[in-house]
């Protein structure tokens, strides 16, 4: 079960099936299994251990998948301990409760702000004219604070996405409206990208190339709707507004 929730953690914290392959049979190597097998899924994990003639199964339930690095890098260096010996399993529970409680994140005065120069960056590159730029600036700043907001009433995520995409759209247009903007459609567009799964993408594609085409289909069906919904956003904020046209 600790292996479990090593590999469980792992895949919230937006790891790929082969990472999280290798530390759940770190773990439970460390003590004492002699075989390892993990069923990786998407809203599941399934590991069966071995040692001897004995063997044990166990099912796990996983979480809605994000994207959290520094949980990601401290539980494989965990796990690299436990695989060199010496622990115990109370002592390594101990410190898996303790890296998904403390597990760091920016505060929003940073990841905002940082967010919403990405976007307007992205922006310049595709061709939006130094008078949208500001707008872009300002329309994915607050739609991150709003996306934060959201998430932590747990509202769904589709619907999340069809919310800031819609609230980012529209404020990036009437901005660059306002400062008389030749490229506001373009600048609509580019004030949503702070919503694309870019992580969940990678992790399906890897899935696949790796010989996982269940789990990386279901990842990419995933992004594939992600993508509708931040589409969705878009088209009523131009509807709205006029634009696109």
């Amino acid at each position: 079960m600790l292996a479990l929730e090593f590999g469980r953690l792992l895949m919230e914290a937006g790891a790929t099936a082969r990472s999280v392959e290798e530390v759940t049979a770190q773990v439970a190597s460390g003590f004492g299994a002699e075989r390892v097998d993990l069923r990786v899924g998407y809203a599941s994990l399934a590991i069966t251990i071995g040692r001897g003639p004995n063997g044990i199964s166990r099912m796990r339930k996983v979480g809605p998948l994000g994207v959290n690095q520094s949980l990601d890098y401290a539980l494989r260096t965990t796990a690299a301990c436990i695989e060199r010996g010496g622990w115990t399993v109370a002592e390594a529970r101990a410190e898996l409760d303790r890296l998904a409680r403390t597990s760091s994140h920016h505060p929003d005065w940073i990841v905002a702000p940082a967010v919403g120069v990405a976007c307007a960056a992205f922006g310049r590159l595709l061709g939006v004219d130094w008078a949208g730029i500001g707008p872009i600036f300002v329309a994915a700043t607050l739609g991150q604070l709003l996306r934060r907001q959201l998430a932590s009433h747990h509202i769904n995520v589709f619907v999340s996405t069809t919310v800031v995409a819609f609230f980012s759209s529209t404020l990036c247009g009437l901005g660059a409206r306002w400062a008389g903007s030749a490229t506001a459609p373009t600048a609509m567009t580019v004030a949503v990208l702070l919503l694309v799964p870019g992580v969940p993408s990678l992790n399906a594609l890897s899935d696949i190339l790796e010989g996982r085409p269940t789990l990386g289909s279901a990842r990419a069906v995933w992004v594939a709707v992600i993508l509708v919904f931040i589409t969705t956003g878009i088209w009523l904020a131009q509807s709205l507004l006029g634009e696109g046209r």
